[in-house]
């Protein structure tokens, strides 16, 4: 009995809290590596700067924002405060913020914080690295 108990203790001692999950704990990992052809006309609003469009990868796709000049960013479309569901596939709203349909929380596209009172989880962003007119998004 007294084991048991120790066990228990022991357990509820080195458990972790909700506190301490990262940003990224809601969504599952998912391998990403994607490529992007500017010239192609579905991504003809990132030709300037302030344009975004969506594309395919990712949990349930992925955001890119040109940024300035030369610099991109790209987000998951999944939101990260819900695990991946029909609802929670943000979408684009005035060009400068990522909306939850679930919840009509918002994200900040520049920088995926969290606009929304009580949503502590950033949008997972991804690497972007430019090459002329090609974009490789990953997350490695």
């Amino acid at each position: 009995m007294n084991k048991l108990i120790f066990a228990i203790l022991f357990l509820g001692l080195f458990s972790c809290s909700s506190d301490d999950i990262d940003d990224q704990s809601l969504l599952p990992n998912f391998p990403v590596n994607e490529v992007v052809f500017l010239n192609n006309p579905e991504y003809i609003n990132l030709q300037v700067v302030g344009g975004w469009a969506y594309t395919q990868g990712g949990i349930s796709g992925i955001i890119i924002y040109h940024m300035n000049t030369n610099n991109y960013i790209a987000f998951e479309r999944s939101a990260p405060h819900f695990t991946p569901q029909t609802c929670s596939k943000m979408v684009v709203k005035n060009g400068m913020t990522m909306v939850c349909p679930c919840d009509d929380s918002e994200f900040n596209i520049l920088n995926g914080a969290p606009m929304t009172d009580g949503v502590k989880y950033a949008a997972r962003q991804y690497r972007v690295v430019v090459v002329g007119n090609t974009l490789q998004i990953t997350n490695f």
